[in-house]
């Protein structure tokens, strides 16, 4: 099955690399053009750090069907930052988002409450009219030497449905040099997730570190809302969110992989 229907459970060695949180309006021009000081004021005792970047889209193909496609560039868009002391935790703000990240998910009770202050904030200084989008994106990557796992093979910690051909028994993980599953399906009437599973190795983008050579599994999922999304109604679409996002990863995990994690509930 896809889906459990196991209560939300915090493990001792998590597999989360970073939890994503975005919710997306119509544009604010007043965002890109004065720099947000009673916004920085409002949090800066939570995200004491700033910096404002200049970042130009991708490209995009306008006039498609027509006599003459062109490439378009979009103009550039100023992305501010406010970040944690600890540089664990990170507001971004632009013309037509907000989000929070994080590389220190414990649990949703604390990234929940963590967003309360800079969503309340925002919505209290700009008036956005809706949210196009919320989006909540968790990305795991399970190291099998971190887990006391070394020989395990991901057909005992993960379930068929994310494991395309290295669920086969004929086929050994060294003969696969590349096998993911791309998954996108609708949760509800106003949700869907968007799910790339499978083994991959993962880069240290620190100066100076050496190279990582295991193999690891990665499990990305984006789960979102669409609509037009009322203020007031946000948090309950995060927490609708999360639930589907429990349902999801718990569903893949097999009990072995669980147990390595250490549950903590």
């Amino acid at each position: 099955m896809l889906f459990s229907d196991r209560e939300s459970c915090r493990y001792a060695r998590s597999p989360l690399r970073e939890v994503i949180c975005q919710l997306r309006f119509p544009a604010i021009l007043s965002i890109g053009n004065v720099e947000p000081a009673d916004f920085q004021e409002s949090i800066r005792e939570d995200f004491p750090l700033y910096a404002a970047k200049q970042e130009t889209p991708a490209p995009r193909v306008v006039g498609v069907g027509t006599p003459a496609p062109k490439l378009e560039t979009p103009p550039t868009v100023v992305n501010y930052n406010f970040v944690s002391s600890d540089s664990l935790w990170k507001i971004n703000l632009t013309r037509s988002f907000i989000a929070l990240s994080t590389l220190h998910y414990t649990s949703w009770r604390e990234f929940a409450s963590r967003l309360d202050k800079p969503l309340a904030e925002f919505i209290r200084i700009y008036r956005p009219a809706f949210f196009e989008r919320i989006g909540l994106r968790y990305v795991n990557i399970v190291s099998r030497s971190a887990l006391g796992l070394e020989g395990t093979p991901w057909s005992d910690l993960f379930e068929r449905a994310y494991l395309s051909a290295l669920d086969e028994s004929d086929v050994a993980e060294q003969m696969v040099s590349k096998c993911a599953v791309e998954l996108e399906l609708n949760l509800d009437s106003s949700c869907r997730a968007k799910i790339h599973a499978g083994p991959g190795m993962v880069k240290n983008n620190k100066p100076g570190a050496p190279e990582d050579r295991e193999t690891k599994f990665i499990l990305d999922m984006d789960l979102s809302m669409g609509g037009k999304v009322t203020a007031n109604l946000a948090a309950g679409g995060l927490e609708t969110l999360h639930g589907h996002a429990t349902r999801l990863f718990e569903g893949a995990v097999t009990d072995t992989l669980r147990q390595a994690m250490g549950p903590l509930d």
